[in-house]
C-alpha cells in the first residue's frame, strides 16, 4: 500500500508541473499515468507545441526545469504579426515596444514533459508510476482510495484529475460539463520556408479559420496550426505534399516564401469544454480535465499551468488542515473565473473573424487598424496576448 498527501492521475505537462511544485515543498505526491514515461527528444520536431507565456516561463524557472528546456530546444519569439486575410486589418508588435527581452517561447510539449520528468525523478517526495492504470476510486470524508489494476491500493488526502479533456474521473464523479463543438479541426505540421521566420509568431485569420505560423529553433522552420472546417481539413490532409505546400503558402500570403512540409500531418477536433464543478469532496479537476479552449490565441497550456501554480500556492500555504474544503473552494472559484473569461474571449474572437460578412469585415479591419495605431490600447492588447 502506498500513502501520499496527493495522488495525481495524469502525467501530462500540467499534472507533472503540479507534482513537482508540491514535491519541492516536501508534500508527498504519487503520479499515475497509463502512458510510458517521456523519451528523450530526438532531432525531429514534435507536432504538438505550446506558446509559453512569460508567466509560464517564470513558473518553470522556479521549478528548475527551464534550463533543461532551453538546453533541449525552444524558440524565443520577439515579434507578433496578426492580420485578417479578408480585410485591411493588421496588428503587429514586438518585445522592444513592451520593454521585454522577448514575448514568449515556442516549445514542443514533449520537451516540456521530458524536463519535468527529469526533475521529478530527483525528488524524494515524488513517486512516478507510468504504464500504470487505476481500476477504482472511492473517497471518504477525509481520504481518497485508489485501487490500481495490479490490485495495489493507494491512499491520499487529495486526488487531482489531470487526465485530459475526456477525463474519466470527471465523469465518474458526475461533475457537470458545458460543451460546445467549435466545428473546427486543427491541422498540425512542421513546415520549412525559404525565408527565415525572424523570431516572429504569425497568425492570419482566414474565412474558414485561423492559421498560425509558430517559429521553431531552426531559423527557417515553423510549427503550423491550421484551424478550419472539418471538410476543408480533410481536403488538406488528402493533398500530396506539393499541393499542400502551395495551399499553405497561399494561405499565409507568401510571408515567408516557398513552403515545404517536413513532417506528417495530423488533425484533431476542437471543442470547448468547461466543467461547472471543479471540486467533489477531495477530488479536484485541473488543466484540460476542467477546461479546453480554441487554440487561436495559444492559451490552453498557459491556462493549465496557471491552474497548477495556483493550486501549488494554496496547498503549500495550508497551515492547519491540508486540502481543506475552504482551500479547494478558493481554487475552484478563482480558476473558474479566469477560465470563463478566456473561453468567452476566444469565442468572441472566433465569431468575429469567421466568415465573409461585409459588416464583420469592416469591424475587423477598423478595429485592428485602430488598435495598431493607438499606443495605449495596443500596449494593453499586447500585454493580454502574451499573458502579462
Amino acid at each position: 500500500m502506498k500513502q501520499a498527501q496527493v495522488c495525481i492521475v495524469g502525467g501530462g505537462c500540467v499534472g507533472l508541473t503540479l507534482a513537482l511544485g508540491l514535491a519541492k515543498a516536501d508534500i508527498s505526491v504519487v503520479v499515475i499515468d497509463g502512458a510510458s514515461t517521456q523519451a528523450p527528444p530526438t532531432d525531429e520536431y514534435g507536432l504538438r507545441v505550446s506558446a509559453l507565456s512569460i508567466a509560464s516561463q517564470t513558473l518553470l524557472e522556479q521549478l528548475n526545469v527551464w534550463p533543461e528546456i532551453i538546453a533541449q530546444r525552444a524558440c524565443a519569439y520577439t515579434h507578433m504579426d496578426v492580420r485578417d486575410a479578408d480585410s485591411f486589418g493588421k496588428i503587429a508588435f514586438n518585445n522592444e515596444q513592451l520593454e521585454l527581452e522577448h514575448l514568449g517561447h515556442i516549445v514542443e510539449n514533449d520537451i516540456i514533459r521530458y524536463a519535468l520528468v527529469k526533475e521529478l525523478e530527483q525528488q524524494p517526495s515524488a513517486t512516478l508510476m507510468f504504464d500504470t492504470e487505476y481500476q477504482q476510486i472511492h473517497q471518504s470524508e477525509s481520504d481518497v482510495f485508489i485501487t490500481l489494476k495490479s490490485g495495489e491500493p493507494i491512499i491520499a488526502k487529495l486526488l487531482v484529475a489531470a487526465d485530459g479533456a475526456n477525463s474519466a474521473i470527471r465523469k465518474q464523479f458526475n461533475m457537470a460539463l458545458s460543451f460546445k463543438d467549435y466545428d473546427h479541426h486543427a491541422l498540425v505540421a512542421t513546415v520549412k520556408t525559404k525565408e527565415p521566420h525572424a523570431n516572429t509568431a504569425r497568425q492570419v485569420f482566414l474565412p474558414t479559420g485561423p492559421l498560425a505560423f509558430l517559429p521553431l529553433s531552426d531559423a527557417n522552420t515553423h510549427s503550423i496550426v491550421w484551424s478550419t472546417s472539418p471538410n476543408h481539413c480533410d481536403e488538406l490532409l488528402a493533398m500530396d505534399d506539393s499541393a499542400f505546400n502551395k495551399a499553405v503558402m497561399a494561405a499565409i500570403d507568401g510571408q515567408c516564401g516557398l513552403c515545404e512540409v517536413q513532417s506528417a500531418r495530423t488533425a484533431f477536433p476542437l471543442k470547448m469544454r468547461y466543467a461547472q464543478q471543479w471540486v467533489s469532496g477531495k477530488v479536484v479537476l485541473i488543466g484540460d480535465a476542467a477546461h479546453t479552449i480554441h487554440p487561436l490565441a495559444g492559451l490552453g497550456m498557459n491556462l493549465g499551468l496557471k491552474d497548477a501554480a495556483y493550486l501549488i500556492d494554496l496547498l503549500t500555504s495550508d497551515s492547519k488542515e491540508f486540502a481543506s474544503t475552504r482551500t479547494l473552494r478558493d481554487y475552484e472559484r478563482t480558476r473558474k473565473l479566469d477560465a470563463q473569461k478566456h473561453i468567452a474571449m476566444m469565442q468572441g474572437l472566433k465569431e468575429l473573424f469567421e466568415g465573409a460578412n461585409p459588416v464583420k469585415k469592416l469591424i475587423r479591419g477598423v478595429g485592428l487598424s485602430l488598435v495598431d495605431n493607438l499606443g495605449p490600447i495596443k500596449h494593453l492588447f499586447a500585454k493580454e496576448a502574451i499573458g502579462k
